[in-house]
C-alpha cells in the first residue's frame, strides 16, 4: 500500500513539472501604445491551428501606459488595450506591479523611449526576462542604465528592429562586406534627445545587422528631407544611413569584395513581425539574448554620437 502511495505521488509530481514546463510562457504587456501589441498578441494568441501561430508563449496580462504629450501614444493607447482585451483575452491591470504578479516575462513596448528606464526598474527588480521595443530608450545615458541594472540583477533583456530579422538582415549578411549604405524612413518626435531613435532606428538596425559593431566615428549631414549619417569603423570600413522624412521604403546596398548586392524593391516590409517574434519567444525560452546588449549599445553611441555632430554642423565625432 505504501509503495503504490509513493508511485502515485510521483507520478502526480511528475505529470504536474511536465505540465508547467510545456505550459506557454506567460508574457505581460508594459505599453498598449502601439500597434505592435495587437500584432504580437495576434501571433501568439491566435489559434494554434492558424499558419502565423507562435507556439510557446502568450499574453495574459497588460497596463495600459501612455503618454500624454506624444500624439501617437495618447489617441491610441485605449484603443489597442480594447483590442487586446477583447479579441484575445488579455487581461488590463491597473499598474505594473499587478502585472508582474501574474507574468513570467515582459514586452516593454511603449513607444516613448523617455519612459523605458522608469517602466524598466521595476521589471528588473522583479527578476522578469525583459524585451524592450524600439527606441531602447531616449538617451544614451538611460540605455546603459537600463543595462547596468540588468547586469547587477542578472535579467537577462533585448531589444531590436523587426527588421534585423527581415528579409534584408536573413539575406545580406556576408561574411566579406567592405561597406554598406542603408535608408529607411526618418520621422522625428521632438520629445527625443536621439532623433534619430524614434523612427530611423530601423535603418540602423540594418546598417549594425550587416556590418556588425566596431564604429569608432560618425558624421551627420542635415538636409531639407533627409538626415544622412556616415560611420567609420575601426577596420576602415565604411557604412551609411540615409534616414529619409517623412516616410519612405526600406532598402540596402552591400558591398563585398567582388561584387555590389542590393536589396530587392519593397523587400524589408517593416510589418512582417513574426520573425521578431519567433526570436522574442527563444529568448524567453533560453534566456539568451539573439541580439548582443553590446551591440544594441553600440547603435545608442552611434545615435548619440550622430546627434552631437548635428550639433556640431556635422563635425566628425566619436562614439564615447
Amino acid at each position: 500500500m505504501y509503495n503504490a502511495y509513493v508511485k502515485r505521488l510521483l507520478f502526480l509530481l511528475v505529470a504536474a513539472a511536465l505540465s508547467a514546463w510545456s505550459a506557454d510562457f506567460r508574457l505581460g504587456v508594459i505599453g498598449t501604445d502601439t500597434s505592435h501589441v495587437p500584432a504580437f498578441t495576434k501571433l501568439l494568441n491566435e489559434d494554434a491551428s492558424q499558419p502565423d501561430h507562435i507556439a510557446g508563449a502568450r499574453v495574459v496580462a497588460a497596463f495600459k501606459g501612455g503618454s500624454a504629450d506624444i500624439e501617437g501614444s495618447a489617441g491610441r493607447v485605449d484603443r489597442y488595450a480594447e483590442e487586446v482585451r477583447s479579441m484575445w483575452g488579455v487581461e488590463i491591470v491597473p499598474d505594473i506591479s499587478t502585472l508582474l504578479s501574474k507574468v513570467d516575462g515582459v514586452l516593454l513596448s511603449s513607444i516613448d523611449g523617455r519612459v523605458h528606464l522608469a517602466q524598466a526598474r521595476p521589471v528588473i527588480a522583479a527578476h522578469k526576462l525583459l524585451f524592450i521595443d524600439k527606441p531602447l530608450a531616449a538617451t544614451l545615458e538611460d540605455a546603459r542604465e537600463i543595462a547596468r541594472l540588468a547586469k547587477e540583477a542578472g535579467v537577462a533583456w533585448f531589444s531590436s528592429s523587426s527588421l534585423r530579422f527581415g528579409a534584408i538582415g536573413a539575406s545580406m549578411k556576408f561574411p566579406d562586406v567592405t561597406g554598406v549604405s542603408t535608408w529607411g524612413p526618418g520621422p522625428m518626435e521632438p520629445h527625443h534627445y536621439l532623433d534619430l531613435s524614434w523612427y530611423a532606428v530601423h535603418p540602423i538596425e540594418v546598417l549594425y545587422t550587416l556590418m556588425g559593431p566596431g564604429c569608432e566615428t560618425v558624421t551627420r549631414i542635415s538636409g531639407t528631407d533627409a538626415e544622412v549619417v556616415v560611420g567609420r569603423w575601426k577596420d576602415g570600413r565604411i557604412g551609411t544611413v540615409r534616414a529619409i522624412r517623412p516616410y519612405s521604403d526600406y532598402g540596402a546596398v552591400v558591398y563585398r569584395a567582388k561584387e555590389v548586392v542590393e536589396s530587392h524593391p519593397k523587400a524589408a516590409a517593416a510589418t512582417d513581425y513574426r520573425p521578431l517574434v519567433a526570436e522574442i519567444v527563444k529568448f524567453f525560452q533560453t534566456g539568451k539574448p539573439p541580439v548582443p546588449n553590446e551591440e544594441t549599445l553600440e547603435m545608442f553611441a552611434f545615435m548619440d554620437a550622430a546627434q552631437r555632430s548635428k550639433e556640431q554642423g556635422g563635425k566628425v565625432v566619436a562614439l564615447r
